[in-house]
């Protein structure tokens, strides 16, 4: 293992704040684009700044063959690719380049397919830039969305299909969802090749009843807007706030040969969630989940895509609500018999075992720890895979159990944060690893565990670190006035000198089974600030993650409450210790930690010196459906949760210092937020700075922001706590 050792000469180099922000000199390296081919014996690899696409053995770590050189292509519109997909036999491959994000998932892209039979380019629409082109599993085919509606490249013939042609913006979506299903449900494709080929099914939102949210749009610079050069423009886009209504979602499977689409039956109730579709492994079946406005109940249905008939095979049940963990996890297996969920039946999260039938066969993992990731089932030595927190929350493991669950084994081996990427068949493994000491470890392991390659070591980021006085992450935990005992990470000032009291920032996030208290490594704004001669403390509160559904979910209903109460319970444990300024503590949040760091400023009274707030959702009122309500409950049903837990009603308790700051095209925390938080506290007589930064969306990026945003953060805290 390489560790990381500070110098602590006297001409050590210093971080800069460009440096850390803008340049990211201190980032990371990993391996990306990496790809198991199908023997299960070799892996591709993205190279050369996206130039090329190489192959390497697994068994060897060695790189065997050179697949695809972009270069050698010769096409003016294709010089580098960001993404690539194989097809089944591997006999071509779907290139992606001039990817432009659309919202956090979503983009446009042109794509083109080699083939490396022929060895032909072709470009694979000339109608217009494309999202989410897929290959059919026996690849002869593409699917591919263009404005809300879906179309079929045949690439033996060379024709196009349009297979939708209702699609409209604002209106319906074909084959992709909706803002709120891909923010909240966190996917960007919304259909699914049969595993025959001969059926698409897809999703089809009717969005006209979700009421519109308007931006206005500046000329700007960063990039400039000419059209709104004297009068504000404005985008309008369909985003349901709680208890509003949602879209209408329908399921829907386009058979290739006869080119007639059928909706599947999904019950009379439109006022729910469909938020996944998932074909059985023969595609029999066509799995639909079903999930109630509340998200505490969550069912599959088996729908027969020739018919659309569909019959209820499980049912999943919680009192409080059900994470989307459970349907990132969902794995119907290749036996055709089974399928394994991951949910929080025994009060942490653990996998389970059911038939086709919905009838549960066993519980497979069990203990006080929560698994946090299933990789897969071997089926040949019968063993799942998966990543839990079993040592300690801050940490994760690797792990394999047996089916009959003899034999149970951890294959990573060091003490930190650990990843793995299965090639298929489960014969090797990619193991990504790092600590508070370590930056990213990538090797390459056989399924035995022994090591073949280190694939990256991040050398060069270690030279580089070494010549520096870098300040450490150190872990601690203490017990509230309540009996909660919670875990936290600090970054002393380097030299640290015990007799001498520093200001503190407090940094968090605190939203719903979140964890910023992780044995991760990083050099951030936060290591930089420790270098500046302040303490840096992270403290994750109750509601955050790998702690057990109890922790959890207790703060259902009351988001906020208990959260910013054990950020000022924290804020009072360090000003008790005897080497922090007990009269400079701040604390700082972005989005869900803009809330938490607004409210305990509220409630911290004189124990809270500054906050900062960045893109801070003040009200639930003001958030997504989906988000809110299943944290929330609904609006008209827990009036209190909503209402006396916002800043906006607790703006009168603040005597610390704020600096509020949104971007004014932030299509997920709407710049409502803030400029509602602003008037509460004129209105209450509270002094505070306000930032807002033209058409910057949720990331406040683009030209010089980034800098300008940081060095803003500097100075205000140098005014504050220095």
């Amino acid at each position: 293992m390489l560790v990381l050792l500070a110098a602590f000469g006297l001409q050590a180099q210093q971080l800069t704040l460009e440096d850390v922000v803008i340049k990211r000199a201190y980032s990371q390296k990993s391996v990306i684009g990496l790809a198991s081919m199908n023997d299960g014996l070799n892996y591709t690899a993205l190279e050369n700044m996206g130039k090329e696409i190489a192959k390497y053995s697994f068994k060897t770590g060695e790189k065997v063959a050179l697949v695809l050189d972009i270069a050698a292509l010769k096409n003016d519109s294709l010089k580098s690719v960001s993404d690539y997909q194989f097809s089944s036999d591997e006999s071509k491959v779907l290139l992606m380049t001039d990817r432009v994000p659309i919202y956090r998932r979503s983009f446009t892209a042109n794509y083109f397919v080699y083939n490396f039979v022929t060895k032909q380019l072709s470009r694979l629409s000339n109608g217009g830039e494309q999202q989410l082109a897929t290959f059919s599993p026996d690849g002869e085919r593409i699917a591919f969305v263009r404005k809300n509606n879906i179309f079929v490249k045949s690439l033996r013939f060379g024709t196009e299909r349009q297979i939708t042609t209702d699609g409209v913006f604002n209106k319906i979506i074909n084959g992709a969802p909706d803002w709120v299903y891909e923010e909240e449900f966190e996917f960007n494709r919304g259909f699914e090749w049969s595993p025959d080929s001969k059926q698409l099914a897809f999703m089809k939102f009717n969005e006209e009843q979700v009421p519109v949210y308007h931006m206005p749009m500046y000329k700007g610079l960063a990039p400039e807007h000419k059209e709104n050069k004297i009068y504000p423009g404005e985008y309008s886009f369909k985003y349901p706030k709680a208890g509003e209504k949602n879209s209408i979602v329908q399921i829907c499977v386009y058979d290739i040969k006869s080119g007639y689409t059928i909706q599947m039956e999904t019950g009379k109730e439109t006022d729910n969630y469909l938020p996944k579709i998932a074909w059985t492994f023969t595609g029999a079946d066509l799995g639909i989940f079903r999930m109630n406005r509340l998200q505490n109940k969550l069912e599959l249905l088996f729908a027969n895509p020739n018919t659309g008939d569909s019959r209820l095979i499980y049912t999943e049940k919680n009192s409080r609500y059900i994470e989307t963990d459970f349907l990132d996890n969902f794995t119907f297996l290749e036996d055709n018999k089974s399928f394994v969920v991951l949910s929080e039946q025994s009060g942490y999260k653990h996998l389970y075992l059911y038939d086709l039938s919905g009838v549960k066969v066993k519980q497979l993992t069990e203990g006080n720890f929560d698994v946090i990731k299933f990789y897969g089932y071997d089926q040949v030595k019968k063993v799942f895979y998966y990543q839990s927190a079993a040592v300690v929350p801050m940490q994760k493991e690797v792990y394999g159990i047996s089916l009959d669950k003899k034999k149970k084994f951890q294959l990573s081996t060091l003490a930190g944060t650990n990843n793995a990427d299965f090639s298929k068949g489960f014969k090797y493994y990619v193991n990504t690893f790092s600590n508070v000491s370590t930056p990213n470890l990538v090797t390459l392991h056989d399924i035995s565990g022994k090591e073949i390659r280190v694939l990256e070591d991040n050398a060069v980021l270690i030279g580089k670190l070494s010549k520096m006085r870098l300040p450490r992450k150190e872990f601690f935990k203490f017990t509230t006035s309540e009996g909660i005992e919670l875990n936290g990470w600090m970054i002393k000032p380097v030299p640290f000198d015990p007799a001498t009291k520093y200001p503190v920032l407090m940094t968090q996030y605190s939203g719903p089974n979140s964890q910023q208290v992780l044995d991760v490594f990083s050099v951030s704004w936060d290591t930089y600030i420790a270098q500046q001669g302040y303490m840096m403390v992270c403290v994750d509160p109750r509601g955050t993650g790998a702690r057990g559904e109890e922790f959890r979910k207790c703060t259902y209903g009351q988001l906020g409450n208990l959260e910013s109460n054990d950020q000022v319970e924290a804020a009072k444990y360090l000003a008790k210790q005897p080497y922090v300024d007990a009269g400079k503590i701040a604390i700082w949040g972005w989005s869900y930690g803009g809330f938490i760091s607004s409210l305990t400023l509220c409630k911290g009274g004189d124990l809270i010196r500054a906050a900062i707030a960045v893109a801070p959702v003040i009200s639930h009122y003001f958030y997504d459906t989906v988000y809110t309500e299943r944290y929330m409950g609904l609006p008209d049903q827990n009036p209190d949760g909503y209402n006396k837990n916002s800043p906006i009603a607790l703006a009168s308790g603040i005597k610390g210092k704020l600096l509020l700051v949104a971007g004014t095209a932030d299509d997920n925390v709407h710049y409502q937020n803030t400029i509602e938080f602003a008037e509460a506290m004129v209105q209450a007589g509270v002094q505070f700075r306000m930032m807002s930064y033209n058409n910057r969306n949720h990331g406040i990026r683009g030209g010089n922001t980034t800098k300008h945003l940081y060095t803003m953060f500097d100075e205000f805290l140098k005014e504050n706590l220095k």
